[in-house]
């Protein structure tokens, strides 16, 4: 059996999401295996982020900091940068640190969210992800020759092919294969204990 979480490093409401799901993972039965799938929310972009869709975007956090009590955000960010709507450099800097240990793939989601949500930070840009992965005290040559590669690239597009395989619309998304059989779990964002409940139904 096996646990997929369709995700992407600069989905706020991943951040959100992200202490419910630590937790989940602690109380899981040993004999489900969990594994990320980066679902990719926007393509590489240089242009300038719309300042319409800017807005959209800091009334998301308002409305995550009401309904997850809790969930920080940094408002600075939208002062101290040029958004542009690009997240898939994030997602290849999660593969690429990966490459050098799953324990590395928490870790640089984790420090792109901190980056972006606590430092005010862009990590649409590869300085700040490079950054981001220099802090985990990763081989950075082997990181950039494997960040830059099209195999990287390409490991991306399979990933979000195949979290459309899984039917996931939006992120995050919970999705538990049982013997082939796909079983969507609905997410809690204050209660590990009822998602672990839904999993459970269905072993």
């Amino acid at each position: 059996m096996k646990l997929y979480y369709i995700h992407d490093p600069m989905c706020s409401w991943c951040w959100a999401f992200r202490p419910v799901w630590q937790q989940l993972k602690k109380q899981l039965p040993t004999a489900i295996g969990v594994s990320y799938v980066l679902g990719g929310l926007a393509p590489d972009s240089h242009s300038p982020m719309q300042l319409g869709l800017q807005r959209q975007i800091q009334q998301h956090w308002h409305t995550i900091q009401q309904r997850v009590p809790g969930t920080m955000f940094n408002f600075e960010f939208w002062q101290h940068n040029i958004p542009r709507r690009s997240t898939y450099p994030a997602c290849r800097a999660v593969i690429a640190a990966k490459e050098q240990g799953e324990i590395y793939e928490d870790a640089m989601i984790l420090a792109i969210q901190q980056a972006y949500y606590l430092q005010a930070r862009n990590p649409s840009d590869d300085d700040v992800l490079l950054a981001c992965a220099a802090s985990l005290d990763l081989d950075m040559q082997y990181f950039q020759e494997v960040f830059y590669a099209a195999a990287c690239k390409q490991k991306l597009l399979s990933d979000i092919q195949f979290s459309r395989r899984l039917h996931v619309h939006g992120f995050p998304s919970l999705v538990l294969d049982c013997d082939d059989v796909l079983h969507p779990i609905d997410i809690h964002y204050t209660n590990s204990d009822s998602i672990l409940r839904a999993i459970e139904l269905r072993v």
